[in-house]
């Protein structure tokens, strides 16, 4: 095993005891999706992937449990010494889905090795094309947006919108088509038609605001790949291919990326029965599932949305539950922010550094 290998084994090798909220803190700092669960004999005794922690988010578990709660005790696995032939054709047909994971053990199960999709295959991009929404008008953060949308908000060494369309490259899409009302020229100056940081821009100009969906009717869906929709204000490192496959395998229409959030009430909730209490709850702490901007549409849905129409997200949400359309939520616990009010784009240009700092220097600059 070289070097790079042994230290990405143990980044990813956690006590099984560990709670998951720490669990979580590893698993997105290693970026490979997958956690092995040792002891100090370093004997396999399951593991957790980004995919385990998404079905315990829809579980409501708690995240103080410990990680051996939610691990899979009996995971795919292979010798130390298996040839890289067999090893993908493990990844591709041990289960009724793709594997980007195989742990490698001796004849003890003690973990010796961790191959990746990616050491083997060439990783393959997502066929998919994108609508990035950079039309608002940042009200909140003004002064800042007084003179340029808020997309095109400095955060770290770059505009925003360029981190957005950078992770875009990154994960192999190449065409984009980007929504704008207010200051459009600023962002049509900024990108042009894309050739700089590799991806074909359009634009979509909407003379009047046609809110979260409606400037998606004016799109053709010709070469019938789906689209990622996300808002252009939101930083975030969402595991986009863990999406997609999600997606695909749903046979989703509409998928909607959801987060957890959480609201500490401050009163006293009281459960009654005409006039007379039955339970009290002292400051509960709630906890929602919300819509996260971020979402994957079927090139059929772009049909239903009236075109020149006002028309959110939640009303195309809406009108495909009602239709019996399949929508289905996909849970993320990777780091994201809106950028919606100045704390947040304080904390913004704090976390880009610690999180986003493997970025490059920015591709292109202001003419």
């Amino acid at each position: 095993m070289n070097y790079e290998h042994k230290q990405r084994l143990d980044a990813v090798i956690i006590n099984p005891c560990l709670e998951i909220v720490d669990a979580l803190k590893v698993l997105d700092r290693s970026g490979i999706g997958i956690l092995l669960l040792c002891g100090e004999d370093r004997v396999l005794r399951g593991i957790i992937t980004d995919g385990d922690i998404r079905r315990a988010m829809m579980k409501g578990i708690s995240f103080s449990s410990k990680c051996e709660t939610i691990a899979n005790k009996k995971p795919v696995i292979a010798p130390v010494n298996i040839e890289l032939q067999n090893a993908l054709q493990l990844m591709d047909f041990a289960k009724d889905f793709i594997l980007n994971h195989l742990p490698l053990v001796d004849e003890n199960n003690r973990i010796v090795g961790l191959l990746l999709r990616s050491d083997i295959a060439k990783s393959e991009k997502l066929a998919l094309n994108a609508v990035v929404m950079a039309g608002g008008f940042g009200s909140r953060l003004r002064p800042l947006t007084e003179n340029i949308p808020k997309p095109m908000l400095q955060v770290g060494n770059r505009p925003l919108l360029e981190t957005v369309l950078k992770q875009l490259k990154d994960i192999g899409i190449d065409k984009a088509h980007i929504t704008t009302h207010y200051k459009p020229e600023v962002i049509r100056k900024y990108f042009g038609n894309g050739k700089e940081i590799g991806i074909d821009i359009s634009y979509i100009n909407e003379e009047q605001p046609l809110g979260t969906a409606g400037s998606l009717a004016s799109i053709s869906a010709a070469d019938n790949k789906p689209f990622l929709v996300t808002n252009g204000d939101i930083l975030t490192k969402v595991n986009y291919h863990a999406m997609f496959e999600f997606h695909k395998r749903q046979r989703a229409d509409l998928t909607v990326a959801m987060r957890n959030h959480e609201i500490n009430f401050p009163y006293g909730i009281l459960e009654c029965c005409d006039f007379k209490i039955k339970s009290v709850e002292e400051k509960p702490l709630l906890s929602f599932l919300v819509n996260a901007g971020i979402y994957i549409v079927e090139p059929s849905v772009l049909d239903l949305i009236p075109k020149k129409t006002v028309f959110h997200m939640t009303d195309l949400i809406k009108l495909l539950i009602e239709q019996d359309r399949n929508v289905v939520g996909f849970p993320i616990h990777e780091y994201w922010l809106d950028i919606g009010k100045p704390a947040d784009y304080s904390k913004a240009n704090k976390d880009y550094y610690e999180k986003f700092s493997n970025s490059s220097k920015k591709i292109v600059g202001l003419r």
